[in-house]
């Protein structure tokens, strides 16, 4: 036995910043080819439901049902790939000329935010999120005068998701894989997959794939 232990060295961590967004049109409920999304200012995780349900009997309260929880989220950005207009709701009818107000397509996304810590800082590691089954729903987009300081504009989604099956668990439309915690050479597997190599273009696996290809190391 031994008595816990408040604010280690290398245990002060936070999380801060997000990077290398992804975007994952979907095609036949695949997501074959990715593309990156420059310009990614934020991303912010918003799940919604869980919420309890009381039933009472003989003048108590007999159970306590948890909902079924959902998963939502904001992407923020200055712009988007050419593949997201469709994903927001455009359809192009000539080169340059697109419609508004159509059937939006569904997409994944993927994006990392940093892992830090008192010791390594916003080296210490990150964190990836992998977003299955995503709509965007319409967004203001506001324009405005340009005066003295130029300041871009900058688009924002809500996100609504279809969850996956996965194995053995509740389906899902969010996983997270944190570097800090898993094999070295199967994580830069995983990311040759999600971001492309000389080899192979970058498309997202779905979550039995993942789980296969992340245990296959730590059973060896």
């Amino acid at each position: 036995m031994s008595k816990l232990v408040w604010d280690k060295v290398g245990e002060h961590l936070f999380e801060a910043g997000v990077e290398q967004g992804v975007l994952y049109p979907m095609v036949d409920n695949e997501y074959p080819l990715g593309v990156a999304w420059n310009g990614l200012t934020s991303f912010s995780a918003s799940p919604s439901g869980a919420e309890p349900n009381a039933h009472w009997a003989d003048n108590r309260k007999y159970l306590n049902i948890i909902g079924t929880e959902e998963f939502g989220a904001t992407i923020g950005a200055y712009t988007y790939p050419d593949e997201f207009a469709e994903c927001n709701g455009f359809k192009e009818l000539a080169p340059g000329v697109s419609v508004g107000q159509q059937a939006r397509k569904p997409f994944g996304f993927v994006c990392k935010t940093i892992l830090g810590n008192d010791t390594e800082g916003i080296d210490h590691g990150y964190k990836l999120h992998l977003i299955y089954g995503c709509s965007a729903s319409p967004s203001e987009v506001e324009y405005s005068t340009i005066g003295e300081d130029v300041e871009p504009g900058e688009m924002s989604w809500e996100i609504s998701t279809t969850p996956v099956s996965v194995t053995g668990c509740r389906p899902t439309a969010h996983l997270e894989i944190v570097s800090t915690k898993v094999n070295s050479k199967k994580l830069k597997a995983l990311e040759d997959i999600l971001f492309g190599s000389s080899n192979s273009e970058a498309r997202l696996p779905l979550p039995d794939e993942i789980a296969e290809l992340m245990a296959e190391e730590a059973n060896a």
